[in-house]
């Protein structure tokens, strides 16, 4: 179990497969495991895929002071580093999209290639504002209710109603608790990338996901419009993609990233 020490935070992250480096970070109540851990096979065969757990998640351990964008940021970074020499292809998630945007744009010759799913550029939104405070909120009484608030608007209604209650009583059984969750959704509430944007020079692709109640289209947009020449797609899924459309994803990744 590999770690690096960064500032106060000893990041724990993983390594798997062979080839130029892929760095897959998690977003908000994640982890690399619990994130990517299933995917990890749709890229390992090509890439050496590195899944850092930032501060707040997984097996890092840390000081536990307030988060900053820029601080998981550069624990991004020295992960990537540690793991690998050279460029780095660099995908972030939901929270970690953002991260990964700081990272690209703070981090010069660390990233050759970008992608930024279900991630936003500023926490101005009245109603995303609202959702964060829900979940800080609910998670200060009860872990249960925060998360089946995540299951209920994460998931489109459509793949909600295949999984059955059967299958959405094994979801919310899935779920436990990251360490610091509270500080990852006040972290949350104070993004704003804005001023980076302009400084992410790589080819970039950002993903918008159609029927995301999280991070709505106006999110990835402000990212595509902030990062010049970046490209822009969709992917028709609610914000929890990695498990709603996770073959969809990985080719979509993989087209970007081996091109």
């Amino acid at each position: 179990m590999p770690s690096i020490t960064v500032a106060d935070a000893g990041v724990h992250y993983e390594v798997e497969g062979s080839g130029p480096g892929l760095v897959l970070v998690h977003g908000t109540q994640g982890s690399g495991e619990s994130s990517w851990g299933h995917l990890v096979d749709g890229f390992s065969a090509d890439r050496t895929v590195i899944r850092p757990d930032f501060s707040g998640s997984g097996k890092t351990t840390d000081g536990g002071g307030e988060l900053t964008v820029r601080g998981l940021a550069r624990q991004v970074a020295a992960v990537a580093r540690a793991a690998v020499d050279g460029p780095v292809d660099l995908v972030g998630f939901s929270l970690g999209a953002v991260v990964a945007a700081a990272a690209a744009a703070t981090e010069p010759g660390l990233v050759r290639r970008l992608v930024l799913v279900a991630g936003w550029a500023h926490t101005g939104d009245a109603r995303q504002k609202l959702m964060f405070e829900l979940w800080r909120d609910l998670d200060r009484v009860d872990f249960g209710l925060f998360y089946r608030e995540v299951i209920l608007n994460g998931f489109s209604p459509a793949f909600l109603e295949g999984l059955g209650p059967d299958g959405i009583a094994a979801a919310l059984a899935a779920g436990s608790r990251e360490p610091g969750l509270d500080r990852q959704i006040d972290l949350d509430l104070r993004v704003d990338i804005r001023d980076l944007l302009p400084h992410v020079t790589v080819p970039t692709l950002v993903v918008e996901l159609t029927r995301d109640q999280f991070v709505p289209a106006w999110g990835p947009a402000a990212l595509h419009e902030g990062i010049s020449g970046s490209r822009y797609t969709e992917i028709d899924s609610g914000h929890l993609v990695l498990f709603e459309r996770p073959a969809e994803l990985t080719e979509l990744i993989r087209g970007f990233v081996l091109d």
